[in-house]
């Protein structure tokens, strides 16, 4: 059997809000329904989430217009409160998210391993572009 190592993607954002806010649209399944997609002819019409380490979660992904859907999930791994959470996809790929509590602040670092399929740049801009959608979402939050 040939084993290949997977290449770790980067994705990065500054959140101009408070770690708790961020922490609580990151893992709220009523806020991830609100930011969770990669541009706008798509949306996520459901989230589903067991913040504990064995716990899982599941969010839908669907094209607006009904031609495409997937569901995208894993199960936890590690979770330190309002600073690391880390996963295994269904597909078995890691994923960390690190939350820096910066004061009014809170940097967001994602590391994923990249899928074989999709070219890494694709992967790297589509993460991106959900992480995009997260910091819009969190800083129009009252």
């Amino acid at each position: 059997m040939e084993t290949m190592a997977k290449q770790a993607v980067t994705v990065q954002h500054t959140i101009k809000a408070p770690v708790e806010r961020v922490w609580k649209a990151w893992t709220s399944p009523a806020d991830i329904t609100k930011w969770c997609q990669a541009s706008e002819d798509w949306h996520a019409p459901h989230a589903e989430n067991d913040l504990r380490v064995g716990g899982k979660f599941s969010t839908t992904m669907a094209a607006k217009d009904g031609s495409a859907s997937f569901d995208f999930g894993g199960v936890y791994d590690r979770i330190v409160d309002k600073r690391i959470i880390e996963y295994t996809l269904g597909d078995g790929r890691k994923v960390q998210i690190t939350f820096e509590d910066r004061g009014s602040e809170t940097g967001i670092t994602e590391i994923f391993e990249a899928e074989g399929i999709h070219p890494i740049d694709f992967q790297r801009d589509g993460w991106q572009a959900i992480l995009d959608n997260f910091k819009k979402h969190v800083e129009q939050l009252s």
